[in-house]
């Protein structure tokens, strides 16, 4: 089968050629892995005999039908990774101002290989636009920043990361503790071995990094051969990124952001707001946040948003479509990179590829965007 990569899966997972668990677990399908080596832990820890785990293996045998024995065995089997406690206790999002934090993504190769996966997929890209009204450019920035491209899905087993994080991480332990519940069941659903998954530090799967609970609500199985294979399928992982944005309310042609003014007398407190967008632009306007660019006020809902950059605040106004980018990543710096990310490739493939009248068709941004900017002035 196309999606079974037994020779990766014993590189990189030595423990999985002997694990002998249920019946079930014995039938399983082995999943696509990342190519690079598993992060070594510095401890051995047995999450069979951790204090959280009694409440866990009951709550997976009296609630989803699991048989007991299963899950001992796969958390015993599962290993502590002490450094992704460190990596979780400062991302980038928090550690990093946003004049910093764009130069991350919003760099000439993460543009240029943007648009090569662009025209690499060109056709399930405008397949999917059609199907679930999600522009291309936008799918391929969240894939650009997620894992630049599929280079970079992550090098941890996600059974490690989950009980590391459920576990033996108390500020979110509960959030985790619930990822490692949908990640067996995940895994029985999709018929696969849980000690066989790769992902990041924090449990996120495939080219659009989905965590579990998202990849059982999201994940699309668009060739129909049984398994939603967001590692090595490109096709299901780019419709899995569509389906999610539709799902959140996508809104084609409606803009994402656009640049801003601030008057001195604008209240602080209005900033950064983290709900959905409900004051309209115009009376944001009215109060002293207005559009920079001379174009009508859009008679829409926005949200006001403050940046740091690098020679004062940047100011913008984020809509509806904003929000959506924050579904999959609730920081407003992330939302905002993978935004300007997506315009800087939707214009570079345009120059590069298209000669054609309908500027939508030839990946021009299709999301109604307001905001004039270019990378380079930027960085």
């Amino acid at each position: 089968m196309r999606h079974l990569l037994k020779l990766l899966t014993r590189a990189v997972l030595p423990l999985s050629a002997a694990f002998s668990l249920s019946a079930c677990v014995a039938q399983a399908k082995v999943a696509p892995t990342a190519t690079a080596p598993v992060q070594a832990a510095s401890a051995r820890v047995d999450y069979s005999k951790h204090p959280a785990a009694a409440a866990f293996i009951k709550k997976m045998v009296e609630q989803h039908g699991f048989d007991k024995q299963y899950i001992v065995d796969t958390l015993a089997q599962a290993e502590q990774q002490p450094r992704i406690l460190e990596l979780i206790a400062k991302p980038a999002e928090k550690a990093k101002p946003w004049y910093e934090y764009r130069q991350i993504f919003l760099t000439p190769l993460r543009v240029q290989g943007g648009v090569e996966f662009w025209q690499q997929h060109k056709d399930i890209l405008a397949e999917m636009e059609k199907t679930y009204g999600v522009p291309a450019e936008i799918i391929v920035a969240i894939i650009g920043v997620e894992t630049r491209y599929g280079t970079y899905m992550g090098t941890y087993r996600v059974i490690d990361a989950l009980t590391t994080l459920g576990f033996d991480y108390p500020p979110r332990g509960a959030f985790f503790a619930g990822q490692l519940e949908a990640f067996f069941l995940m895994a029985r659903e999709q018929q696969h071995d849980p000690l066989s998954l790769m992902g990041s530090y924090a449990g996120a799967m495939g080219y659009g990094q989905f965590i579990p609970s998202s990849y059982r609500s999201f994940a699309v199985d668009y060739d129909k051969d049984g398994f939603a294979d967001i590692w090595a399928n490109k096709q299901d992982a780019i419709a899995s990124v569509a389906n999610y944005f539709k799902a959140h309310g996508w809104q084609m042609g409606l803009p994402v952001a656009e640049r801003a003014s601030r008057q001195a007398g604008f209240p602080e407190n209005k900033l950064n707001t983290e709900q959905r967008p409900s004051v309209m632009a115009n009376e944001l306007a009215r109060q002293g946040f207005a559009p920079l660019s001379r174009r009508a006020i859009q008679p829409i809902a926005a949200v006001a948003l403050s940046y740091e950059g690098e020679q004062g605040q940047e100011y913008w106004l984020g809509y509806n479509n904003f929000y959506v980018i924050t579904r999959y990543n609730r920081s407003r710096m992330y939302a905002l990179a993978v935004y300007l990310l997506s315009e800087e490739i939707a214009n570079t493939y345009q120059r590069r590829y298209c000669q054609c009248v309908s500027a939508t068709s030839c990946g021009a941004p299709s999301h109604g965007s307001f905001a004039i900017t270019n990378l380079y002035s930027l960085l």
